[in-house]
């Protein structure tokens, strides 16, 4: 299993935080995002991980260089990263889709045990981890699960339909069914400017994608400044 981070944007809603430094590199409880999921990575047994980067990507690797991470890393540069949504950063990534891979947003900080459990979650193929949905938020990426599968993914889903909302992790044990997909979507006419999770929604039109309902871990996306010291509040 090889993790995939996507780590490329400018994340204009954290500034003045990444003026100067890439999002996935601003502190949370005093360790950056990238430190926080790569221990949790390692953590769940997960043997290397590729990080996609973008905006200021070099800052990425020196930090790299720094701060030993606790598991093989290598850092993969998105040249489009400025022109593309985040489906370009996976792009980047698709010679290693074949494979077995945990895919992540590089702005989300996880517990180890929460992405130990998706990692571990029986079933073949490709799988997107999601949680109950509760109160939806205006940014959320809603999800509509029926028998354990994933049926439709959207950020305008109607909530009258949408069960569930995403973690931003997906999860592929075997095949290239994700691969495809990916190559699917992003030909089209507007397929650069498509979320990743479009690929999600394009699979679960045609093969089964199972819905990893997640346990009680914590996790924060780091979106918004006043998102780190939600996630400072969880881990006390």
């Amino acid at each position: 299993m090889q993790a995939v981070i996507l780590s490329a944007g400018i994340g204009s809603r954290l500034l003045p935080l990444t003026r100067e430094i890439p999002k996935c590199l601003v502190e949370v409880g005093g360790r950056s995002i990238l430190d926080h999921q790569l221990e949790a990575l390692h953590a769940a047994g997960v043997a290397r991980a590729v990080i996609v980067g973008g905006y200021r990507y070099r800052q990425i690797g020196a930090h790299l260089s720094r701060a030993a991470p606790p598991l093989p890393v290598r850092l993969l540069f998105n040249p489009f990263w400025s022109v593309a949504s985040s489906i370009g950063s996976v792009w980047m990534a698709r010679d290693l889709l074949g494979d077995p891979f945990v895919l992540m947003n590089g702005d989300t900080v996880f517990a180890a045990d929460l992405i130990a459990a998706a990692v571990e979650a029986p079933g073949d193929g490709v799988g997107l981890l999601v949680e109950p949905l509760r109160a939806a938020v205006t940014d959320d990426m809603l999800v509509t699960v029926a028998n354990r599968q994933v049926c439709a993914v959207a950020k305008d889903l109607p909530l009258d339909v949408a069960t569930h909302r995403s973690l931003g992790v997906i999860v592929s044990h075997s095949g290239d069914a994700y691969a495809q997909a990916l190559e699917q979507v992003i030909a089209r006419a507007e397929g650069l400017h498509a979320f990743h999770h479009a690929v999600i929604a394009e699979l679960a039109t045609y093969a089964p994608v199972r819905a990893i309902v997640a346990g009680e871990g914590a996790w924060q996306e780091i979106d918004q400044p006043e998102d780190i010291a939600a996630w400072t509040g969880q881990q006390r």
